[in-house]
């Protein structure tokens, strides 16, 4: 088998709301993505990030991925600054934390949608969906992110920079700065200066 160009081991994974966040888990070995557990989002104190953190740490986790959602169309809009807002946060607490594990944004488009219409499949009543979509759907947040990883042999995603207040252009991309997701870096060759 080739050198893998991904990190091994237990990873975490994290749909982000309003009101609830979903947090996956998976085998030492990326192979399925399982729920753990659904945080209520406690915007004021984190302590729903804090309860991640120590999940990132009690479990080994190598890498942690954030559901990044976008429209069909790609564009982000107030969710998904929501969701780059708690990722830049919880790089911060595990810093803080002595934690050097990873965390990326990943596409989420749909993951709600596909995590009701599992629940529905399985028999669960609308009503009690509430208590475990947002689990459900942190799944397939980790899921895709596994499966990605071994198709592509390679980190997939955004990966989220620490914040650094003091620093000029350390806040992450520019509003019109493209990403890709693949998080391999690509040399672009530079521009021939004009002729004076």
């Amino acid at each position: 088998m080739a050198d893998q160009r991904f990190p091994q081991g237990v990873k975490l994974g994290i749909d982000v709301g309003m009101a609830r966040v979903g947090l996956a888990s998976c085998d030492p070995d990326g192979i399925l993505a399982t729920p753990v557990k659904t945080l209520s989002r406690d915007a004021k104190r984190n302590s729903d990030i804090k309860v991640v953190v120590k999940e990132a740490a009690t479990r080994g986790a190598v890498q942690i991925f954030v559901g990044l959602p976008r429209t069909m169309k790609g564009e982000e809009k107030a969710s998904a600054e929501m969701a780059r807002s708690y990722a830049g946060l919880l790089v911060s607490l595990l810093q803080d934390a002595g934690l050097d594990v990873p965390v990326h944004l990943i596409d989420e488009r749909l993951t709600t949608v596909s995590a009701h219409q599992a629940l529905n499949k399985a028999g669960l009543d609308s009503r009690e969906h509430r208590k475990v979509v947002d689990q459900v759907a942190a799944v397939e947040i980790l899921q895709h992110a596994l499966d990605m990883q071994k198709a592509r042999n390679a980190n997939v995603g955004q990966l989220v920079r620490p914040r650094k207040p003091d620093v000029v252009g350390t806040d992450g991309p520019a509003q019109n700065e493209e990403v890709s997701t693949i998080s391999t870096q690509i040399g672009v060759p530079e521009k021939n200066a004009p002729a004076s």
